[in-house]
């Protein structure tokens, strides 16, 4: 099943971040997104403010229904998106699932802006 495909699941309080390897592995199947300390980032770019705005609210109701919620840096008409799980420290592959469903919701994105 691709990481699009899977569904967040509530992280456990004892359960360990993934591993330098297991990040990489996953890093694989979101190749836009980089690591950054214990979470990984992308930044996208539109056309204007309305049009980023309209992606960060799909991120959010993406973001609601998975119950996994990034860090959005707006900036006029680009969006830093970082996922990590505060709960366990680190990454988990609930960050990378969401970054597979982000950057499907890019594959909507109106013409003229870029991600």
């Amino acid at each position: 099943m691709a990481l699009g495909d899977e569904k967040c699941r509530p992280p456990q309080a004892d359960e360990p971040a993934l591993s330098g390897d297991e990040v990489k592995e996953l890093l694989k199947e979101v190749p836009d997104w980089s690591k950054r300390g214990k979470a990984i980032e992308r930044e996208f770019k539109f056309k204007d403010f309305r049009q980023a705005m309209e992606f960060v609210n799909r991120v959010a109701d993406t973001a609601n229904s998975q119950d996994h919620h990034p860090d959005i840096f707006i900036s006029y008409n680009k969006v830093r998106l970082t996922f990590s799980t505060h709960k366990i420290g680190g990454l988990s592959r609930n960050d990378f699932i969401m970054a597979a469903k982000v950057d499907r919701l890019t594959q909507a994105v109106p013409a003229g802006a870029t991600a």
